[in-house]
């Protein structure tokens, strides 16, 4: 047995053997403790500084590949905005073109208010009674000239829906695995196993198997069937599973998943295409055609002095024909955008093709992101890619856009040509362990009892140490060993006096006492009797803010307000957001505290993944955790 099995380290963190001991490290690009939580750069965009955003877990400029072609781009509060350059209209987050010239006015003909149109990007225009009126086209918000997509970023809709496709929509179809859950929190979909199942929530969820008979114990292969999840591979080290990532996946067993699975997880310029970020303009756009990326979609226009469909084949445009001084062709030079047809002036998109014609229009789906994630886009066209896709008695679910092929319960074998019945296998409950790292399994009445190693607190799968930083101990306390305990012992010298403030050790000598704290206090040398009036070396105060200053003679001494950290003059609330804390605390009041009381149902277990509260059933209850788990309704097995 190897002292990476079980492995004992957090998420996003691997083990490593040096001299017979296990070593736990920070996946590359995160950063925490190991032992409990790494965690990337950014997780929001507020973790960066105001001209970046998080993007794939990075800071990084979300400029390269939003904007449209003649278009500039700048970043506030993390957003990029686009803007058409000078001379140029159109929609910037797609394609700006040359300001078309004015039409000489023509005395034998009505002024038609809408050529060009005065409604500005993503609008229509109607002629009434003279005047032109400006609407939003159809999917978008807002009043002309400013008419918008209903969302851009997630943060613009209700906390229980996110921007798919610039709409507000519910993320969770195609989200979670086979018999799993999901819930919406902050626009995020969170995903948990159906009570009485188990795995992992986001691909799928087993059963959980039935009380095994007993039986005499027989060797068996501990990879068959291998606990070491989806995109992995098993091997038997002296009949212990050894877990490993698949090639070209990354994390650590059981969580071992591509470089992405849809175009939001790449940076804006690239495209998610057979789960890697790659550049999606090879192969996309036709002869002669110019490709730019934006929003991860692949872009195609004919270039200058080119004309015909950018996603068959552009040609040299005919040269204009001569000039009539008594009629102006409204059409030469065309005022349509890209996949658009023009017609007497007026702007259309061809066939199957939609959005604004005087900017651009695009066919229903380029990539796979285009589509809501129970579809996959073939020839253009958001459809369900499961047909013909699995095998004989093989159930199909789309996931991510991906058509998914399971066997049902109590079959087996490939589900992409054959599912067979099968008989049930019996396996010690407790190889593998289900009771996660920092924790020990025994076999009671054929069921896994799981309970924490020793020094170690919590409940499984999250056992850890009594403390791991100083902020998960009182303000009196530090965190010494992993155990909270007064840091003062050994700390002063002979003679000083010590006080723990915020988790840190200060020495002072006594009053009337002289000399370093941290070495001997000496009795003072009272100094012969001046006439010269006191001098307050506390006004004005040299502490700085959230501190308070008290003479010590003739000098001052500093030290921060009460729940305030830090040394002055840099005094410092101990959070202001919730990532000032670690990931079992959140930020409430300036304080790093938990946000479990209160929060579950009755019969519920709180735990706090990255901050945020997590509530599940006891076992044995059923039901909705964050209100009421009731008892479970117990019935025979059947044979």
């Amino acid at each position: 047995v190897t002292p990476c099995e079980p492995n004992p380290c957090g998420s996003n963190a691997v083990c490593r053997e040096r001299n017979g001991i296990g070593s736990c490290q920070c996946l590359p690009d995160h950063f925490g403790d190991p032992y409990q939580s790494c965690r990337p750069e950014c997780v929001r965009h507020s973790d960066c500084a105001s001209n970046k955003a998080c993007q794939q877990q990075k800071c990084r400029d979300p400029c390269p590949g939003t904007c449209g072609s003649n278009a500039d781009c700048s970043v506030t509060n993390h957003l990029p905005t686009c803007t058409c350059r000078i001379g140029y209209t159109g929609d910037p987050y797609r394609y700006c073109h040359v300001e078309p010239p004015q039409l000489p006015a023509r005395v034998t003909e009505p002024s038609q208010p809408c050529r060009p149109s005065p409604c500005g990007p993503n609008s229509q225009c109607r002629e009434l009674n003279g005047q032109a009126v400006c609407s939003c086209l159809e999917l978008y918000i807002g009043l002309p000239p400013n008419c918008r997509p209903e969302c851009v970023l997630s943060t613009e809709c209700p906390t229980d829906k996110a921007c798919i496709s610039q709409r507000c929509q519910d993320p969770c179809p195609g989200t979670c695995g086979i018999n799993a859950e999901c819930r919406v929190r902050n626009h995020s979909p969170l995903c948990q196993c159906r009570q009485g199942f188990t795995g992992d929530s986001f691909t799928r969820c087993y059963p959980l198997p039935p009380p095994p008979p007993v039986i005499e114990r027989v060797e068996r292969d501990p990879c068959l069937p291998s606990p070491c999840g989806l995109n992995s591979q098993c091997r038997n080290v002296q009949g212990v599973p050894s877990c490993t990532c698949l090639p070209d996946f990354l994390g650590a067993p059981p969580n071992c998943r591509p470089e992405c699975t849809i175009s939001a997880e790449c940076p804006s310029n690239l495209a998610c295409i057979r789960e890697r970020c790659i550049d999606p303009c090879p192969g996309s756009c036709g002869y002669a055609a110019e490709c730019s990326v934006v929003n991860h979609t692949p872009i195609c226009v004919c270039p200058a002095g080119f004309t015909g469909d950018p996603f068959s084949s552009c040609r040299p445009a005919p040269p204009p024909e001569p000039t009539q001084s008594e009629y102006v062709d409204p059409c030469n030079p065309s005022p349509c955008g890209p996949n658009a047809q023009c017609n007497a002036g007026i702007c259309t998109c061809l066939a199957e093709f939609h959005g604004d014609p005087y900017s651009g229009c695009r066919p229903e789906c380029v990539l796979n992101s285009d589509c809501p994630r129970d579809k996959a886009c073939h020839s253009s066209k958001c459809v369900n890619p499961c047909p013909g896709t699995c095998g004989e008695n093989a159930i199909c679910d789309v996931i991510n856009h991906i058509p998914m092929c399971r066997c049902p319960e109590r079959t087996a074998g490939s589900a992409f040509i054959r599912c067979s019945p099968v008989q049930i296998t019996v396996s010690n409950p407790c190889r593998p362990s289900p009771c996660g790292p920092n924790s020990q399994c025994r076999e009671v009445n054929q069921q896994a009892v799981c309970s924490c190693l020793p020094s170690f607190i919590g409940a499984p799968p999250s056992c850890r140490p009594e403390c791991t930083s100083n902020s998960e101990c009182a303000p009196t306390q530090a965190c010494l060993n992993q155990r909270c305990g007064d840091p003062c012992p050994g700390t002063c010298g002979v003679g000083a006096n010590c006080a723990v403030v915020s988790h840190s050790p200060f020495c002072t000598c006594p009053e009337r006492f002289t000399g370093n704290p941290f070495i001997r206090c000496q009795p003072q040398i009272e100094p012969p009797v001046r006439d010269v009036a006191p001098v307050d070396p506390c006004r004005p105060s040299p502490c700085g803010p959230y501190s308070q200053c008290r003479p010590v003679g003739e000098a001052p001494a500093c030290s921060c307000v009460e729940t305030y950290i830090g040394r002055p003059p840099n005094c410092r609330p101990e959070c202001v957001t919730s990532s000032d804390c670690s990931s079992q605390l959140a930020c409430v009041n300036q304080k790093c505290v938990d946000p479990c009381p209160g929060r579950c149902g009755l019969n519920a277990e709180c735990f706090v993944v990255s901050h945020a509260v997590q509530c599940i059933c006891q076992q044995g209850f059923n039901g909705d955790p964050f209100v009421q788990c009731k008892p479970e309704i117990a019935y025979e097995n059947e044979i």
